[in-house]
């Protein structure tokens, strides 16, 4: 995907973000389903952090911690955020060398695409937890999901010792749009969902052991899905 549409696809989800933080209080402070112990509130302080960490990311070039969100008021604070975050996102020049945490080159066109899905899920997080349907996304961007899951962030938990490296290989299937492979040698399992049942699978938003076709070593296929695949 282009950089642009990356850029796209953030300011629609940050758009619909920004009218579900203006819920009513009552709402606000519902659990967030895939988010134990989260509220509405939540959620929005934790976007309101990542925001302003990615955005001081690509401003610096380099490493920065990422400021906690504040004890009260963290909706309004995502809010008073967000118009900035988006114009960093806007302006950042995508080949411009930046730190961040995928494979290298390490460039600032990394955030955009960070930055696109994190906000996508989390939308889909805060319709849950509002009890509305999600918007629906665009087949290309949920397949670069996929990818983003399968080629960088599982690469990573498996180099960081965050899950258990598979005894075999597993195939992750979208029918007549792509496969990914994960472990070594030739697949003993595969996983085959449509392109939306995978997108929020492999994030947690649904159950993929239960809602995939899974043949060959459903075992080990259990086991890699048990992951956790992300942070």
């Amino acid at each position: 995907m282009s950089a642009d549409r990356y850029l796209t696809e953030l300011a629609s989800s940050l758009d619909h973000l920004s009218v579900l933080a203006r819920q009513p209080e009552d709402i606000l402070t519902r659990l967030v389903p895939a988010c134990p112990g989260w509220t509405l509130k939540d959620l929005f302080g934790h976007l309101g952090s990542i925001e302003r960490w990615a955005a001081e990311v690509v401003v610096s070039g380099k490493f920065v911690e990422a400021p906690a969100p504040p004890a009260t008021g963290a909706v309004t604070w995502f809010l008073e955020g967000a118009d900035a975050f988006l114009g960093t996102m806007s302006g950042l020049d995508p080949e411009e060398p930046c730190w961040n945490f995928g494979p290298p080159p390490r460039k600032a066109g990394f955030w955009r695409r960070r930055q696109a899905h994190e906000h996508a899920v989390h939308l889909i997080d805060a319709c849950q937890a509002s009890a509305l349907a999600a918007p629906s996304f665009a087949a290309d961007f949920m397949l670069d999901g996929i990818d983003e899951i399968l080629t960088m962030f599982t690469p990573r938990q498996l180099r960081l010792g965050r899950m258990p490296q598979p005894e075999g290989a597993v195939t992750f299937e979208v029918p007549g749009a792509g496969t990914w492979k994960l472990g070594p040698g030739v697949a003993e399992a595969s996983i085959t969902a449509p392109l939306h049942g995978m997108y929020v699978g492999l994030w947690g938003r649904s159950n993929l052991q239960e809602t995939a076709f899974i043949e060959g070593d459903k075992a080990l296929a259990v086991r890699v899905l048990q992951g956790p695949l992300t942070p």
